[in-house]
């Protein structure tokens, strides 16, 4: 297949105050997306009572995963065919309709239905950040801003269950909403003059609907089905069952569309590259195992500890604030050391080793040593985080870097999706056949006490879960090829596999 060749770029004219300008803008569009992800979580029983059909409450936050998730990649394609400021406006345009129809929502229905839409937008906010800070600051320097988007991710994770709450107690449930219209406005506006200096490359694209929407669709089967199973529907069920055979064959179809399109949604040539192919395991594995840890860690702090809801958040928090601390640390560092490789090859493996340890006594620390152990764990994992992300970039074309970029966001999102299924998996594995698919959240940790089993014994094999998972986001990055970081924004990159 012969491709047309794009033009030289032009370089972009930007100050160190409009670069700065542009970052802390996409920084702000990059916390919206990712706080939508946890605002609600403590806002959801207000929710509930005042709109009725609590059943439905749990597709508040599906809805907008599911959406955000499934779209990312369709981003990155727009955002290298349409320009980063066109597909910014739209991404932003969707979030903030979709905020507005949330916060009128009569309905739970409705609600959910605006929530999908506040997703469709939420996704672009993710993905397209890390795209352009990839336009306006070069690989070498890239390092630290990573850092400082790492940090939004750990800040959203933290604010966001208090923002939620104190809006739904003090104010009003549909304020959580209300908010992302002006923060929306202004962080578009703090960004849309100074993108239209970046450089176009002037390449004739052809978006691929069909791949873009077996993607979609195979990625809503997979992870309806892991947000189903085992809560809803028992995982042998024939919905479920029904559910992954049905994702199984959009999956390969859309394989069989990436090997025939003249131009399919994620090149064939980015996906060959090894540097983004182990980048994005090691991101999806660690980003997953963050995750699941997040959302099992309070269960586990809360029965075994006897912690209180409040006090196991702050049990929490070393765990997220040593994230932060290794991915800024590792970020700062990036440009000034030329095997980068090395931090997240020892923090993972310390990492590793302190949750194995954790697995290997799982009652018998005290709170205060168990945080020690999970800001041990956090700092290690950390490292990766703008490795990862630096290096793909680092490994591809300019005009490759929004799919490159997003590919690695759906995965990582989709890892982080299998991940906490598979914990879950765990759990719910623990308890006597015939209990697990009709039980919630709310009443998991009354059912193991009921059954007379000891939960601490079944969460050994989470903390060895988690350990293997960063054992093999350990593993892609030994076989991550280290090149050498481009200390200019534009310049070509150095082959690809």
């Amino acid at each position: 297949m012969t491709v047309a060749r794009s033009k030289p770029a032009k370089k972009a004219t930007l100050t160190h105050a409009e670069t700065r300008s542009i970052v802390f803008g996409i920084m702000l569009a990059m916390l919206l997306g990712s706080l939508d992800q946890t605002i609600v979580a403590t806002a959801m029983p207000t929710i509930g009572q005042d709109l009725g059909d609590v059943h439905l409450l749990s597709w508040i936050v599906t809805a907008y995963l599911l959406t955000a998730t499934a779209v990312t990649p369709l981003y990155g394609k727009m955002a290298d065919t349409m320009g980063r400021r066109v597909t910014l406006l739209v991404s932003v345009g969707l979030f903030v309709v979709g905020s507005v129809a949330s916060a009128l929502a009569p309905t739970m229905p409705v609600l959910i239905v605006a929530r999908a839409l506040q997703g469709l937008g939420g996704g672009g906010l993710m993905a397209l950040p890390q795209t352009i800070i990839a336009d306006v600051v070069s690989p070498k320097e890239r390092g630290r801003y990573q850092g400082y988007i790492a940090a939004v991710f750990i800040t959203s994770s933290i604010a966001g269950p208090l923002i939620g709450g104190f809006f739904a107690e003090h104010l009003h449930w549909s304020a959580i909403f209300w908010i992302n219209v002006p923060l929306g406005f202004l962080a578009f506006w703090m960004t849309s003059t100074l993108l239209k200096k970046l450089p176009r490359y002037e390449r004739p694209h052809r978006l691929d609907v069909l791949g873009a929407v077996l993607m979609a669709s195979a990625t809503v089967s997979l992870m309806l089905a892991l947000n189903w199973g085992g809560l809803s529907y028992p995982w042998g069920s024939p919905v479920i069952l029904g559910l992954f055979a049905f994702s199984a064959i959009l999956w390969a179809g859309f394989i069989r569309r990436l090997m025939t399109a003249p131009e399919p949604l994620i090149p064939v040539e980015v996906l060959a590259n090894r540097i983004v192919a182990m980048g994005t395991i090691a991101a999806c594995f660690c980003m997953g195992t963050f995750m699941g840890l997040i959302i099992y860690l309070p269960i586990y702090l809360e029965t075994v500890y006897g912690l209180s809801a409040s006090q196991s958040g702050l049990a929490m928090m070393p765990l997220m604030l040593g994230t932060m601390l290794g991915a800024t640390a590792t970020g700062q560092t990036m440009a000034r050391v030329a095997h980068y490789k090395r931090m997240p090859m020892v923090g993972l493996a310390v990492a590793v080793a302190a949750l194995a340890f954790l697995a290997a006594v799982p009652r018998s620390l005290s709170v205060t040593e168990l945080e020690v152990f999970l800001a041990i764990a956090g700092i290690g994992l950390g490292t990766l985080l703008p490795v990862s992300t630096v290096s793909i970039q680092n490994a591809v074309a300019s005009h490759q870097m929004g799919t490159a970029t997003s590919t690695m966001n759906f995965f990582r999102s989709l890892g982080g999706a299998l991940v906490v299924a598979g914990f879950g998996a765990i759990l719910m594995g623990g308890l006597p056949p015939g209990v697990a698919g009709h039980i919630t959240m709310e009443t998991f940790a009354q059912s193991f006490t009921a059954n007379g089993l000891d939960i601490a014994v079944v969460f050994r094999w989470v903390f060895a879960a988690a350990a293997a998972g960063l054992l093999i986001a350990l593993a892609a990055v030994i076989a991550m090829e280290e090149r050498p970081l481009r200390d200019r924004v534009q310049e070509a990159p150095l082959g690809l596999e």
